[in-house]
């Protein structure tokens, strides 16, 4: 049994929300007060969906703190289509992001890629020079530090090192990640791969290479 955490103030989404998922056998914990959160326990959800734009403090803010407990795809539920918007959403850990008005099929495809990504076993390490891969713990280092990547960030660097010098698409990374059935777009993955090369700069290292007019690929 998932459970899901959906946070908005506008209690209509969240109760359309809940409709929605409770018919996949998801329970559902409503708030409508961002500000009633116990952080906490924010552990205890195994996806938690965050209204951008809310009183009191905003989806961004909030995100930033339900990371210091909470190891679950964060999905926002923004109005906000502006790349700076998304940039720095993601840049605070959280894993997608779904516009709205969003349909019901969009919710459930898009929430249902993110739970079976989460369920992946994987299993011991890859090296590639100073770049370890920890896959049973999805964690990535660097000279034997770990790099903070977010969930999506880490699985489009080792779907790209499994398959080190191909070269594959924007839309080939879409697919592959966050699943054939994903409702998320290419800009999605752009904004990914920006946040990612800004954790590696610091170590002076850029194995994730742009292929220009075609897409990305692994290179060290």
């Amino acid at each position: 049994m998932t459970k899901i955490l959906a946070v908005d103030d506008d209690v209509a989404i969240l109760n359309m929300i809940e409709n929605i998922l409770k018919k996949d056998g998801h329970v559902i914990t409503k708030i409508s007060n961002p500000l009633e959160i116990d952080i906490d326990k924010a552990s205890s959800y195994d996806l938690i969906l965050l209204d951008v734009m809310m009183p009191g403090i905003d989806g961004f803010s909030l995100c930033s703190k339900l990371r210091t407990v909470a190891d679950c795809p964060i999905i926002f539920l923004t109005a906000k289509t502006e790349e700076n918007s998304l940039v720095e959403g993601l840049s605070k850990g959280a894993d997608d992001y779904i516009c709205k008005p969003f349909g019901v099929m969009e919710l459930r495809a898009r929430i249902s890629a993110h739970l079976r990504r989460e369920n992946r076993e994987h299993s011991v390490r890859m090296v590639f020079g100073r770049i370890c891969f920890n896959l049973s713990q999805k964690q990535m280092l660097v000279d034997d530090k770990e790099i903070s990547l977010t969930r999506v960030e880490y699985d489009i660097c080792e779907f790209l090192a499994r398959n080190k010098g191909q070269v594959f698409s924007k839309e080939q990374i879409l697919e592959s990640v966050l699943g054939f059935d994903s409702d998320s777009n290419e800009s999605t993955i752009i904004t990914h791969i920006k946040n990612i090369r800004t954790k590696f700069s610091p170590y002076e290292i850029m194995p994730v290479k742009t292929v220009w007019g075609i897409g990305y690929k692994w290179d060290e």
